[in-house]
């Protein structure tokens, strides 16, 4: 997993309230359960024309111009500012996998679902829960700014925005650690590896019968 240290970029919104899961990443696409290759049908339903299906070339599908991450001024956005309820909906892992693959690796919001709150920070995301006042402010600066770009300290907690406003917010002690040292749940049970190997190793000697039938 990437670790999450400063993140520096540009905005891009999805202003509308309760956005699920499926509109995530549509179902049609959960056949995999690799962590690449999810970005290119991120919001599917409404960044395309047409209807996507798994392993189809996107690059010469029909575009929603009126679809924000579509338009030139949000090209390259590493930052989500999302409404309230964002990532409603079943509980797929691949929603965060699609939007990290896509390149967003923060996503600010007033609130997030539960599970999906839990497994942005699994995969290598920030959600940054900030008041709906706040949230409103940031997107009325982005809407009036083209190239509006937003800095995230995750050490310091801060987000700061183009005037100089920095915005404190609110993180689990030990998810910061692991989205500071790119630590997944994978990367976590590794780093007690020796101590593993030492109880197996324990075991085998305490109950060897155990261990007879496992060849």
């Amino acid at each position: 997993m990437k670790s999450f240290t400063v993140l520096k970029g540009i905005a891009a919104p999805m202003d509308r309230a309760n956005v699920d899961t499926d509109l995530i990443i549509p179902k049609q696409f959960l056949k995999s359960i690799k962590r690449s290759g999810f970005g290119p049908n991120l919001f599917d339903e409404v960044r395309y024309l047409d209807q996507g299906e798994p392993g189809q070339d996107c690059s010469g599908r029909p575009l929603n111009m009126d679809f924000p991450l579509n338009q030139a001024r949000y090209q390259g956005a590493c930052v989500l500012l999302a409404r309230d309820n964002f990532g409603c909906g079943s509980s797929r892992e691949h929603a965060p996998w699609a939007l990290e693959d896509f390149g967003l690796r923060c996503i600010i919001a007033p609130s997030f679902a539960d599970i999906f709150y839990n497994n942005c920070f699994k995969n290598g995301i920030l959600p940054i829960v900030l008041d709906a006042d706040v949230v409103d402010r940031l997107f009325q600066q982005m809407y009036a700014t083209e190239g509006y770009e937003l800095s995230i300290d995750l050490e310091r907690q801060v987000v700061q925005t183009p005037s100089g406003e920095s915005i404190h917010f609110d993180v689990d002690a030990f998810r910061k650690h692991c989205l500071l040292n790119g630590l997944d749940d994978i990367a976590l049970t590794l780093e007690s590896a020796p101590a593993i190997r030492s109880f197996e190793q324990n075991w085998r000697q305490q109950s060897p019968w155990l261990f007879d039938v496992i060849r």
